[in-house]
């Protein structure tokens, strides 16, 4: 498993090689700093955090300032950790880059989802509300959300207004179409999570990583 650290800057398209159009989204990925490798033996689990974006030390609060002290390193702004088989591979100071992605690749990718307010049930779910005309003096409420003497509550988890998107929310699957390591760009086929400047965590396909074990575990 491999990740980084980036944040959607905007979406464009680009001309494919056979002259097809392919609608991207450009993220600035790294590069990030290994702040903490985290083994088994230690921690109870296998991942690596990683630091990205600078920030002013004052700005930083005691513990964080601490961590990064201890390591030897300037502080970071954003922290996350990325699971890993082989922490080994890793080491604190350590940089992260686009060039760990090729062209091809498919990653996930996982960002907090554009907030929307406070929404009825129409926007929220889908409600085909009622009619428009005709003195109807029901348009776009929820309707009846009781059930009856029996029993006598309002289910839980019933589809009603409230707050609607701020979620994490993951993307799977996605194609990288391009790498550009001179500027720490990605380019990613379709959208991702968030809106532009949002944060963003890219890792390696589940899916894919699922499909190469399961065929060697056929060739063995």
């Amino acid at each position: 498993m491999k990740g980084i650290i980036g944040r959607k800057i905007a979406m464009t398209q680009i001309f494919a090689e056979d002259g097809r159009i392919v609608p991207v989204t450009v993220v600035e990925a790294g590069p990030c700093t290994v702040t903490q490798v985290k083994t088994v033996e230690k921690e109870g689990y296998n991942a690596v955090q990683l630091g990205f974006g600078t920030v002013r030390a004052k700005k930083v609060n005691k513990p964080m300032r601490g961590h990064f002290q201890s390591k030897g390193l300037e502080p970071h702004r954003h922290l996350a950790e990325i699971r890993v088989d082989d922490p080994s591979a890793y080491q604190v100071g350590q940089k992260v880059t686009v060039e760990s992605f090729a062209k091809g690749e498919r990653v996930d990718v996982t960002g907090k989802s554009k907030g929307k307010g406070f929404a009825g049930v129409v926007k929220r779910h889908g409600f085909g509300g009622g009619p428009g005309s005709h003195g109807a003096h029901f348009h776009r409420a929820p309707g009846s959300i009781g059930a009856c003497a029996t029993p006598s509550r309002v289910f839980r988890g019933s589809r009603m207004p409230g707050r609607m998107g701020g979620e994490r929310v993951t993307a799977l699957n996605l194609e990288v179409v391009d790498v550009k390591p001179e500027r720490n760009l990605l380019l990613l086929k379709g959208s991702v999570p968030g809106p532009n400047g949002g944060l963003l965590i890219i890792r390696e396909s589940v899916k894919g990583r699922r499909k190469r074990s399961s065929k060697a575990h056929v060739l063995t």
